[in-house]
Parts: C-alpha cells; sequence; structure tokens
C-alpha cells in the first residue's frame, strides 16, 4: 500500500476538544505517514495560532474557514438543517465525494455524521443501511466489531450485508485471506436468539459465498478473538463497546489503587513497570480508536469525541490504511455476490435517510 498523493479532510471542528485535538493528531500522523497530506476544514482564527506552532501540519495542509460546526448534542436533522454545504463536517464529506480528498476524519456528533454521509456520499448497491466497524483488542489481537451504532434494529438480510462488508475490511485491515465471521448470539445453539439472527445466520450458512463462517459467537468470544469478525446490531454493538470501554477504565483504577495500597506494593510495583506500562499500551482505549462507517461511496472514519492527539492520530492511521488499500471497490465487488441469494429478490435499494439512527457517541 502507498500513501504518496493521499489526502485527508479533516472535520477542524469536530469532537470536544475540537482544533487543538485535530491539529495535534494531525502532527503524530504525519510522523508515520509523512507523505499524506490534509484538507482541514473549520474556523481558520481559532486553527491558525495552533498551525504555528506545529508547522509541519502547516505545511501540509490546506486551510478552508468556515464558522459553521456541528454541536455534539445536535439532532440529526437539525444538523442537516443548520449545517447543509457550510458547517466542517459537512465541507470534510462532501470532499471525499468530489475527489478532493480520499477519506474523511471527524470526531464530532456521530448521528450528524451518519446522517450527512449517507445524504453526501449515499450507500452502495447491495446495502440497504451502513455499519459502523472498528477494531476491537482481543487475546490474540484485534479483531473487527460491527455494527457499532449506525443501525438500530436491522433485519436478516441487513445482517448479511453487515457480514460481507466486514469480511471485506478484515481482508484489508489484517490481510487475512479468508478471515472467519461470526454472528453475535445469546449462545451458539441454532435455537437461541432473535429471529432475525437466526434467519441471518441460515443466510449465511446456505450462500455459496467465499466466506469462512463460524456461526454464532457469544459475548464473551468478543475479547477471546474466536472469529475475525464479530458481526450484531447496533443497539447490542453500541451497549458491548461502551461497556467494554468502562470495564478497561475499572480495571485500570483498580491497578492504581492496588498499587498506591501499601509500601510493598509500592516496591513491587517498581519491579514491575516495563510489565504495568506494556498492559497500560494494550488497555489503551486510544490505540482502538476509528471506526469506519461501511456501505458508503466513501470512507468516513468517526474518531471518539473525548479522544486527544495520539488517539486522533489512530484514527487518520484507520483512514490512511482503507483508503490506500482500495477497500470500497473490494467491498462492492464482494456485495456483487448477494445479487440472486434468498431474500434478496424484490427488495430494492432505500433512499438515503436523513435522519440516522446513529448511537454512538
Amino acid at each position: 500500500m502507498t500513501t504518496r498523493g493521499l489526502t485527508l479532510a479533516l472535520d477542524g471542528m469536530g469532537g470536544d476538544n475540537g482544533p487543538e485535538t485535530v491539529i495535534g493528531g494531525a502532527e503524530v500522523a504525519l510522523v508515520r505517514h509523512p507523505d499524506i497530506r490534509f484538507v482541514i476544514y473549520g474556523d481558520e482564527a481559532k486553527m491558525r495560532p495552533l498551525l504555528d506552532k506545529h508547522p509541519r501540519v502547516a505545511a501540509a495542509s490546506e486551510i478552508v474557514h468556515t464558522e459553521v460546526s456541528i454541536a455534539m448534542d445536535d439532532k440529526p436533522s437539525q444538523a442537516l438543517r443548520r449545517g447543509r454545504k457550510t458547517s466542517s463536517m459537512w465541507l470534510a464529506i462532501d470532499a471525499v465525494k468530489t475527489g478532493r480528498a480520499q477519506a474523511a476524519v471527524s470526531a464530532g456528533n456521530t448521528g450528524a455524521l451518519m446522517a450527512m454521509s449517507k445524504v453526501i456520499l449515499k450507500t452502495m448497491p447491495n446495502v440497504e443501511r451502513p455499519a459502523l466497524a472498528a477494531l476491537w483488542p482481543t487475546a490474540r489481537g484485534e479483531s473487527v466489531v460491527l455494527d457499532l451504532g449506525a443501525t438500530i434494529g436491522p433485519d436478516a438480510w441487513q445482517l448479511v450485508q453487515f457480514a460481507v462488508m466486514g469480511e471485506a475490511f478484515a481482508r484489508v485491515i489484517f490481510g487475512l485471506e479468508r478471515p472467519s465471521v461470526g454472528l453475535l448470539n445469546i449462545g451458539e445453539e441454532e435455537v437461541k436468539g432473535t429471529e432475525q439472527v437466526k434467519d441471518a445466520a441460515k443466510m449465511l450458512r446456505d450462500a455459496k459465498l467465499p466466506m469462512n463462517f463460524h456461526g454464532f459467537v457469544e459475548g464473551d468470544d468478543i475479547s477471546k478473538g474466536t472469529v475475525d469478525v464479530v458481526v450484531t446490531d447496533g443497539y447490542t454493538g453500541n451497549i458491548a463497546l461502551k461497556t467494554a470501554e468502562g470495564t478497561v477504565r475499572l480495571i485500570v483504577e483498580f491497578l492504581r489503587s492496588a498499587m498506591r495500597s501499601s509500601i510493598l506494593s509500592k516496591i513491587g510495583y517498581v519491579f514491575a513497570q516495563s510489565a504495568f506500562r506494556a498492559l497500560a499500551t494494550k488497555l489503551d482505549p486510544r490505540t482502538s480508536n476509528g471506526a469506519v462507517f461501511l456501505g458508503l461511496n466513501g470512507i468516513v472514519v468517526k474518531s471518539h469525541g473525548d479522544t486527544d492527539a495520539m488517539g486522533y492520530a489512530y484514527a487518520i492511521d484507520v483512514a490512511v490504511d482503507v483508503a490506500a488499500a482500495d477497500l470500497l471497490n473490494k467491498i462492492v465487488s464482494d456485495l456483487a455476490g448477494l445479487d440472486g441469494l434468498s431474500g434478496h429478490e424484490g427488495r430494492a435499494q432505500k433512499p438515503a435517510n436523513e435522519e440516522s439512527e446513529a448511537a454512538l457517541s
């Protein structure tokens, strides 16, 4: 994969900390990807002093001024009315549509980002609803998990679409020829689960797709790394994500308290510092930051809104990887294999819905 000539559009006003995180993250990303360039959309008066402190970013960037930004608590419909064609978020996504950039990155309001992305980029053929996919640290390394909040209540056929897109994403990110795919369920037995999940499993088993379909996986299989791709609906996926993030913070706090509890524990920490540093790196949520909206005619990456510059840089890494690997064409090719499968006939392409159901924030 080459990054030469790759341009990313950054929503300079998105997230809890806006330009400070975006420009700081761009600085870190340029160390890892010195050939990339940025088009940063936002209030130039707020960004210029930060760019003066980061000359490397300034030299690699074009600034497009707009004073309109999307608030983190704006409803998607409000964001579309107020920010259409003028906000930093809209302009960053539109840069992907026009070819000015190969991917867009935003730490802004997820619902608004999803709604604008669907309106501007539209969905691919054979995709009714996009899915938000991210890397999840596991005992075996990493897995792809989707959907994490873009689509609430998908039916069986839409879960099949998620499986195909997630499998293509895993091939690109992990370099695997045939990544394993599992459907998240409350048990491995075929009789368990909702009708949508059971029907989706039957479709995937019956379909003659070049896919390594594992079957059902349970919640603890995510962290075990039982499969390379875990497919679920956005409601369940988002709850699982937030639960995992909260558990990590709790474990870190327990460790800190234990290390401060006595003189002996403090001495033990001194001798085990390298091991604790390795654990801290493994548990650091910033290293898994950056979720991709799959199923759109363009690459849009969502960064956590409350991340710092280091976390934002990881979201940029994801955008670079998927753009350089030609992910979109691979997904389109794989989705074409769904034509004619049972469950697909008679289902027309649905128009982009301006009221996104995205739940991740």
